[in-house]
């Protein structure tokens, strides 16, 4: 049976913009500590946080967050 995990792109995402992660943590309301366990693939985000991370980045979720199965 094939495994299905997700790969953040945050970190190119927001490198390319020039976005500090730091700042953009404050603009979705969330904690540095929590953002840096999304940003390294240590957690996935609440819908909440995702819907919020897609709006203030205006980008579809699909290129935030690459769909990989194993």
């Amino acid at each position: 049976m094939k495994t299905v995990e997700y790969k953040c792109r945050l970190r190119v995402i927001l490198a390319e913009k020039e976005i500090k992660h730091g700042d953009f943590a404050k603009q979705i309301n969330t904690s540095a500590a929590a953002f840096s366990s999304i940003v390294n693939n240590r957690t996935l985000p609440s819908f909440e946080t995702t819907y919020k991370i897609s709006e203030v980045l205006e980008m579809d979720i699909k290129e935030i967050w690459v769909k990989i199965e194993k």
